[in-house]
């Protein structure tokens, strides 16, 4: 289970963009987090987009609408797993590199800013309950290194 949340200013991205960045940012993590672009895999991922009024955000100090900076968070919630500091980095390489590719921008913006997070195992709830990697780990959308790395990583 992943959420992708986007936060930036109101009319930053036409639906035709978000619509574009729900399958990009999904893969963008996707292929990292299970190891490979395992589209049944999808169905576990979440895209947020979150337009807030200009006045409602601000950088250096400065409401965006006196500044009318380019700001951007993204904030990425994904289960404990096999998570290392290569991976973390590729996923917000990926992420960085879809959003510059849907906004049509040579490259991505000094003010998007990417958030990383690991939910603990333990810690993520659905289907009336809570939720464990590992019992994703059977669906077989993950590769063999993949899922050993992540039991390995869990201690399991």
């Amino acid at each position: 289970m992943t959420v992708i949340t986007l936060s930036y200013p109101a009319n930053r991205i036409s639906r035709e963009q978000r619509g574009q960045l729900a399958q990009s940012l999904t893969d963008a993590v996707l292929t990292v987090e299970v190891g490979q672009k395992a589209i049944p895999a999808r169905a576990g991922f979440q895209v947020h987009f979150r337009e807030l009024p200009s006045d409602h955000m601000a950088i250096n100090g400065t409401l965006l609408s006196e500044s009318g900076d380019d700001t951007m968070v993204v904030d990425i919630a994904v289960m404990d797993g096999d998570w290392p500091k290569a991976d973390r980095a590729k996923v917000i390489e990926n992420i960085l590199a879809a959003l510059a590719e849907a906004l049509d921008t040579k490259k991505p913006a000094a003010n998007w800013w990417v958030n990383f997070r690991t939910i603990d195992e333990g810690s993520w709830g659905a289907f009336g309950g809570m939720l464990s990697v590992l019992s994703l780990l059977e669906m077989g959308v993950f590769t063999e290194e993949k899922a050993k790395a992540i039991r390995d990583a869990i201690g399991h």
